[in-house]
This record gives C-alpha cells, sequence and structure tokens, in this order.
C-alpha cells in the first residue's frame, strides 16, 4: 500500500487520465488527487473539490429516496407501479413493483437499453432535445411506448428506464419534486454540501464539464437531459462520497434494517457482482459499490464495510476512470 498514491499518480499520467481519486481508511496512505482539466476551453484544472457527473451513480441516492419512503409507510415493496402511475406508462405490467423496480427485475421495456451492444457512449440516445428535460414528469414521452421484454421477477435486466420510474412514484407517493426528496432525504440528512443535481447547461465554478474523447472539445451538452432524474445526472465530489458512505452504514440516511434489506443479494448479473437495491455488491465478501457510466462521465465509489476502506474515481470522460477504476480494485478489492 505504501506506494499505492504514486502508482495511481504514474497511471494516471500515463493514461491522461482527467478525474479525481481518493482513497480513505488506509490512514498515513490516505490520499485525494485531482488530474486533467475541468474546463478544456478556459485551461481550468480539476481539483479535488471539483463537481463530477456520476450518471447511474444516482440509482443508490433514488433507492435510499424510495426505502425512506418504505420506511414511513408511503411505499411499500409490493406496491404496485400501475397504482401511482394510473393511466401513464400503459405498457408497463400490471404486477410490477417497487421491489421489482429497485432490483432491476421488472421487465419492463428500456428507453436506453444497454443490453443494445452497438450504443456507444457518443451516440445521441434521447428522442427529445435535452433542454425540454426538467423535472421527472418530464420523461414521461421519453420512457413510453417500449415493450415489456419479459415477466416480473424472472430474471435481472439492468433498466434505466425503472429507475425513472421509481423517481416518478417517490414524487407522486409524497406530493414532493423528486430533486427536493433527494436533498430532504439524502443528501442533507448525510451532510453531503457539494452533491446535488445541477444544470449542465449551467455550469457553476466547481462543475467538470464532460467530454466524449481524450482529447478535444466536444463536451456531453447535447448527449445527455439537461437536469438528471432517477436514473442519472447528479454531481459530487470525492469527499462527499466518503461521507455518503459513512452516512449510510451509520444509518444517518434511512435504518440499519433497511441497509441490510438494499444491500442484500437480488441477483448475480454477472459472475464478479451481485445487485441489491441500488447497490453493487461483491460476489465475495462486503464491498458495495456505486457505478456510472455515460457520454463524457466514469465513475465508481467502492466502500467495505468490514475494514472502512473507502475508494472513488470520479472522471469528466467518457472512459477515463476504467484504467484506475481496475488498479485500485487490484491493488484493495473489487
Amino acid at each position: 500500500m505504501r506506494h499505492l498514491a504514486q502508482s495511481v499518480t504514474s497511471l494516471a499520467e500515463s493514461e491522461g487520465f482527467s478525474g479525481v481519486v481518493q482513497v480513505d481508511g488506509l490512514g498515513d496512505e490516505d490520499f485525494s488527487t485531482a488530474f486533467g482539466l475541468a474546463h478544456r476551453g478556459f485551461g481550468i484544472p480539476n481539483t479535488t473539490d471539483s463537481q463530477f457527473a456520476v450518471a447511474s451513480g444516482v440509482k443508490g441516492f433514488t433507492a435510499l429516496t424510495v426505502a425512506s419512503l418504505i420506511e414511513e409507510g408511503r411505499l411499500d415493496p409490493s406496491t404496485t407501479v400501475r397504482s401511482l402511475l394510473g393511466d401513464d406508462l400503459p405498457l408497463i405490467a400490471d404486477d410490477v413493483t417497487v421491489a421489482h423496480l429497485l432490483a432491476h427485475r421488472s421487465g419492463i421495456g428500456d428507453y436506453l437499453d444497454e443490453e443494445d451492444e452497438s450504443l456507444q457512449s457518443d451516440d445521441y440516445v434521447l428522442g427529445q432535445p435535452v433542454h425540454r428535460f426538467t423535472t421527472t414528469e418530464a420523461y414521461l414521452d421519453e420512457i413510453d411506448g417500449h415493450p415489456t421484454k419479459f415477466p416480473a421477477d424472472e430474471r435481472f435486466s439492468y433498466c434505466n428506464s425503472g429507475y425513472v420510474v421509481l423517481a416518478l412514484l417517490a414524487e407522486r407517493a409524497a406530493s414532493t419534486p423528486f430533486h427536493a426528496l433527494v436533498e430532504e432525504r439524502v443528501t442533507g440528512p448525510a451532510g453531503l454540501s457539494a452533491t446535488g443535481f445541477l444544470r449542465s447547461d449551467e455550469p457553476s465554478g466547481r462543475m467538470a464539464v464532460g467530454y466524449l474523447f481524450p482529447s478535444g472539445l466536444r463536451t456531453n451538452v447535447l448527449h445527455l437531459p439537461v437536469l438528471g432524474t432517477g436514473d442519472g445526472g447528479i454531481y459530487t465530489t470525492a469527499s462527499d462520497m466518503r461521507t455518503f458512505w459513512e452516512a449510510l452504514f451509520g444509518g444517518r440516511i434511512v435504518g440499519r434494517p433497511m441497509v441490510e434489506e438494499m444491500t442484500r443479494p437480488r441477483s448475480t448479473p454477472v459472475p464478479s457482482a451481485r445487485y441489491g437495491w441500488g447497490f453493487w455488491l461483491d460476489a465475495e465478501g462486503d464491498g458495495v459499490s456505486l457505478v456510472g457510466a455515460d457520454a463524457g462521465v466514469s465513475f465508481t465509489s467502492r466502500h467495505h464495510p468490514g475494514d472502512g476502506v473507502t475508494w472513488s474515481v470520479l472522471s469528466n470522460t467518457s472512459d477515463g476512470a476504467w484504467p484506475l477504476i481496475r488498479h485500485l480494485g487490484q491493488a484493495l478489492g473489487g
């Protein structure tokens, strides 16, 4: 472990990595290091306090928002989607439940089907102009019209639409907009002062702009919804991710029994990983992860509750994080 920071720096420089790497829980070996540029046009460097989009990393936040409503009795794992959607999204089967959506076992059609191997990170995948996506309700037309893939609970199939639907269900159960719910129920209680849904067309001074390629100036602003929702789009920092894991396993977001329920495996999508409710789980051991990938975004944050070690890699490029993630996985597990 003594030379981990040096090996990370060497790899980051050789790969042209843009982003932040942070490791906590190793005592004197802890480190946080920034590389590359947050804005290439103006030559603004990334810093350890830069805010990065984490794409599907938000699914853990969405699952926790729903879980908090379950704890309060406003939702139940057995609540059917149809009971809250009414006539909206008529192709979703009547027996699909909150639990099916949380575990990616709903079988509903997906507006961004990651089982489609032809998809590339620089594809324009949305059927509507990105500026229209400013509320969760605005996603209804985008996720509508996709036929059911298989009966509910038949198997695992990663589903972005499912987590948009979860955001809709949470809004309707709580009569509160989803972005406010996440702040009220997750980021606020956890003390995540630098985490939230930011508009990509209104970059703040701390926002790391997402880039499609290792070099060049083309950003992801035309590729992704201008404001994310339950399946992606939140921004955070490496330090906030450390705080997030501490808050989660400290029972400050939802109670410890609910944390255990959310990190109980429901599926084994690949030999190396299992899935609970919103979180990826190690095939063996206690490692828990959030993972995100999209145009101009690559991200992983991992926590090992047993020894308290946390490491996060946040990048503002489509593929830049993966070499560093593999390196840390080999060194620290995962």
